[in-house]
């Protein structure tokens, strides 16, 4: 007899479980909290180092061509006393950052080579 009432009982659970398996509002707040868990695991504050590297090649290397010509416009009329110092100066300028756009090109397109490689 005692066999019976374990039978009924195990069964009587096992109904629950799928009773509850099977209720809406369990599944809604299980998929809330995982959903706010898998939030919270992949928010990290970004730093200035990572919002850089978002930045693309071709505008950091104008940015480092604009920088390297900014010197020269500065550094040529100091040490070149010449009414032709300002006007080289600016072409220097110019090339810089052409030429900081060209290798900045270059790069992304080595970055989108290797990434259509992988996938």
């Amino acid at each position: 007899m005692p066999d019976h009432n374990q039978e009924q009982e195990r069964l009587r659970r096992l109904r629950e479980r799928q009773l509850a398996d099977r209720d809406p509002s369990v599944k809604k707040r299980e998929f809330q909290r995982s959903s706010i868990e898998r939030e919270r695991r992949a928010y990290k504050p970004e730093s200035l180092r990572g919002i850089w590297a978002m930045i693309p090649h071709i505008w950091r290397g104008g940015f480092f061509g604009l920088l390297v010509g900014l010197g020269a416009v500065i550094a040529i009329p100091l040490y070149w006393i010449s009414s032709w110092a300002l006007p080289v100066a600016f072409v220097v300028l110019l090339f810089a950052v052409f030429m900081g756009i060209m290798i900045g090109r270059g790069l992304d397109s080595r970055d989108e080579i290797a990434d259509n490689l992988r996938h």
